[in-house]
């Protein structure tokens, strides 16, 4: 989702039996961050750079509990170095003496590195979302998508404990959400923009929706500033909850999708006139 994905969900066919308060909000609440509280929300500046360096969680002040030291901010983003931890004097000071490096995990979750980022982040979450926190009600489907997030910037920091990059992002508490949906729901649906060699839009079961955009994260390159690992962190986090839940919350209405049948089952609607008849 930190990139252009070759697969964008639209809209999925399965009706929620409550209005999704909790994912309005937090759609809400991250556009308004990056548009009235990020400086430069349409462009990278030092501004936006700073900001990220006082407001965003960065993995080595996770590990060491201080904020990067003003040496160590100097060889990221003038030398080049990402991971530039405990590079300097020890006598160098920091950066920001007043950041709070454990509020700011949270924080990032609210925060977007540019106009593509937050949109394919909301997309996802506008289309997923919804179902999750029918199932779970409003604050149980809080606690996990923060607990999602909080698990995602986790495995990032195992995973690359010197970096001295800010990470910003509700990719990883999104990826929560999608995991979760590919256990409770996972023949619902997802009307799908396909973009791989031809541009088609398509009926695609989320199974294969969201298997094929886990096994993707595999694949992303190194260079494309992609925090991939937390996304694999939030995904794996919630398919354990959900699998850990299955019993518990509200069930899928199979009713309302055309017929009675299994849990997370559900029958393909008929073709529309005005789509191309593609489904999986």
């Amino acid at each position: 989702m930190g990139t252009v994905s070759p697969v964008l969900p639209l809209r999925d066919e399965n009706p929620t039996q409550t209005t999704p308060v909790v994912t309005w909000v937090i759609v809400a609440a991250c556009v308004v961050v990056f548009l009235a509280w990020q400086p430069g929300p349409f462009s990278s500046t030092t501004e936006d750079v700073d900001f990220s360096l006082r407001r965003a969680a960065i993995p080595c002040e996770v590990i060491s509990g201080e904020p990067l030291s003003v040496d160590e901010v100097v060889a990221t983003f003038r030398l080049g170095d990402p991971n530039a931890c405990d590079v300097g004097s020890e006598a160098s000071p920091p950066y920001d003496p007043g950041k709070n490096v454990w509020l700011a995990v949270l924080v990032s979750m609210f925060l977007h590195g540019g106009i593509m980022h937050i949109a394919g982040n909301m997309l996802f979450l506008w289309v997923f979302g919804n179902n999750i926190e029918d199932r779970l009600g409003k604050v149980g489907f809080a606690l996990f998508y923060l607990a999602g997030g909080i698990v995602a910037t986790a495995a990032h920091v195992l995973v690359d404990p010197t970096s001295t990059v800010p990470v910003v992002g509700a990719s990883g508490a999104i990826a929560a959400v999608m995991g979760a949906y590919l256990v409770w729901f996972p023949n619902a649906p997802v009307r799908t923009v396909v973009i791989f060699l031809l541009f088609a839009i398509m009926d695609i079961r989320a199974k294969w929706l969201l298997g094929f955009w886990f096994v993707l994260q595999f694949f992303t390159s190194p260079n494309a500033g992609v925090a991939w690992v937390a996304h694999v962190g939030g995904f794996v986090f919630g398919v354990l909850v959900a699998l850990a839940l299955r019993g518990v919350g509200r069930r899928p209405d199979a009713a309302r999708l055309g017929g009675p049948g299994p849990a997370g089952r559900y029958p393909l609607p008929p073709p529309s006139p005005h789509w191309p008849d593609g489904r999986y």
